[in-house]
């Protein structure tokens, strides 16, 4: 995996190819232990101004507004009287912000990171009140870690017509990110019955090009990417691509994540249950 030297410590870390390819403008800068101190200097920088929004921050958009009064939070504030009366307000220096993978933007949605601003983590109950939309009939799965690598867990559940037929969660001391989007896939094509008909919906668009798209060319080349270049997590990619293969009337397909989706959402709340079976 290509090497990176942290800006705090100065040394030397990891990233792995799949999330570097996500995102090809982020030169990664912080190790594990200092991967808050981008966003303390950035809550630290100017006065009192609005942070973009969490799609901005992620996508490489966005630009700080003129702020005038400091908060001590860091937080905007608002206007003060002087302000409003026609006081010229002191204007910040643009924000230079960066691409970042999921779980470093603020607001981000994967388990942790984020301090204050980190999203809620719902029951499968919660998700249930609040959230209405999506598919109402399918397989949907989730998995993540905290950090990555780290602790993590996956979750998967069984929907027909909008009621649970059958979910399970689980986790793993040790393991990443993309092992648990994957493991959750698995658990998914082993429930179900070989000659069902049904769509099993991923949030990782990495594991479902993976089975759907390259899996097939890997195994016709002994397994083994272009390069004699190893797969990584191959255990499990050999795993999943065995049980869809057998599951001829299964259809992969990637739901966005965190977009209101009922039940990707539940399949979150989920994989956050089974992370917690690791602690």
């Amino acid at each position: 995996m290509p090497s990176f030297t942290c800006s705090v410590c100065s040394s030397a870390f990891e990233v792995a190819d799949a999330t570097l390819a996500k995102y090809p403008n982020w030169v990664p800068r912080f190790c594990m232990n200092h991967r808050n101190a981008g966003k303390a200097a950035a809550s630290s920088f100017g006065r009192a101004a609005t942070r973009p929004a969490p799609w901005q921050q992620a996508s490489g958009q966005g630009s700080r507004p003129p702020a005038s009064v400091p908060a001590a939070s860091g937080e905007n504030s608002g206007q003060t009287g002087a302000d409003s009366a026609g006081a010229q307000p002191q204007v910040d220096k643009p924000l230079e912000v960066r691409r970042v993978p999921p779980g470093h933007a603020y607001g981000s949605r994967t388990f942790g990171h984020g301090g204050a601003r980190q999203r809620e983590v719902l029951t499968t109950q919660e998700v249930l009140e609040r959230y209405t939309a999506g598919p109402q009939h399918g397989v949907f799965t989730d998995g993540g870690c905290e950090p990555n690598p780290g602790p993590g867990g996956w979750g998967m559940v069984h929907v027909d017509n909008g009621q649970v037929v059958y979910e399970h969660c689980g986790g793993d001391r040790d393991t990443t990110n993309n092992r648990m989007e994957m493991s959750a896939i698995i658990h998914a094509l082993e429930h179900l019955p070989k000659t069902i008909e049904i769509t099993v919906y991923s949030d990782s668009e990495l594991c479902v090009k993976t089975l759907n798209e390259w899996a097939k060319v890997w195994k016709r080349g002994g397994w083994t990417r272009k390069g004699g270049k190893p797969i990584a997590n191959l255990d499990l990619v050999i795993r999943a691509y065995e049980a869809l293969g057998e599951h001829t009337g299964v259809k992969l397909q990637w739901i966005k994540a965190h977009d209101g989706s009922r039940w990707n959402e539940y399949a979150d709340a989920l994989a956050t249950k089974g992370l917690r079976t690791t602690r």
